[in-house]
């Protein structure tokens, strides 16, 4: 599934890539939201984290993509080996993300599991939908972190325990919350409530694949109220 349709032209972005970590084997970087994670087949959108990466880094190779919409924490193979170890983990779900969202209106429980599958639809496409028949098993654990009002809105972390195109935001829409600023899963009102997908990718615990240590990356999101920001990678 791509990130967005061939037809859309993405806006230029004129946010920076933010290098947080570098070795001989991988790169951790912050992904800025409205830039694609790999160039699209339309010549105008060559613009990606890829491409900007590949100018200093040629070797460079992503594992794992976020959404045009989403920013945060993004690792990079710069070699086979690297690449193929950080694949591995992902498609073995032992790497473990931790995101931050807001969503419209306040959620009724502090805590919760969100338990929908997933299915492509080419009726909808690039939306996915919920299916029990078709749909692939997801699950999303959520924690409300803050209650906001005026207009009332969550601030929620999210841990998904999958890892399917779109489950954040199908999952969010799935219980009535959809993420701000959200164009495919929001309507109207959520998605004129933040100029960006209120959606942030804030850390990701992996095994380095030299070294074999349990590493940890983080990088706070920036869309609250006077937070300090602050990039950790142990």
């Amino acid at each position: 599934m791509k990130d967005i349709v061939d037809t859309f032209i993405a806006p230029p972005c004129l946010d920076e890539l933010e290098l947080l970590y570098q070795d001989d084997c991988i790169l951790i970087i912050n992904k800025p939201s409205k830039l694609l994670s790999l160039s699209g087949k339309n010549p105008l959108n060559k613009d990606s984290v890829h491409f900007r990466l590949v100018q200093d880094f040629p070797t460079a190779t992503l594992v794992h993509r976020l959404d045009y919409g989403t920013s945060g924490i993004m690792i990079v193979a710069l070699n086979k080996a690297a690449n193929g170890h950080l694949t591995k983990q992902f498609q073995q779900r032992t790497v473990v993300k931790h995101y931050k969202a807001v969503l419209r209106g306040h959620l009724a429980n502090d805590a919760g599991a969100i338990d929908y599958p997933i299915a492509k639809d080419n009726a909808i496409f690039p939306r996915l939908k919920i299916c029990s028949e078709s749909g692939k098993p997801a699950l999303t654990h959520y924690i409300v972190d803050e209650r906001l009002s005026s207009p009332t809105r969550s601030v929620v972390s999210f841990t998904p325990a999958t890892g399917r195109t779109h489950q954040l935001r199908i999952h969010a829409q799935a219980i009535g919350h959809p993420i701000l600023g959200c164009d495919l899963y929001g309507d109207d009102e959520s998605f004129g409530l933040a100029d960006r997908l209120m959606l942030h990718a804030q850390s990701l615990e992996f095994v380095h694949p030299r070294t074999s240590d349990v590493t940890n990356a983080v990088s706070p999101a920036t869309f609250f109220r006077n937070r300090n920001r602050q990039s950790v990678v142990n």
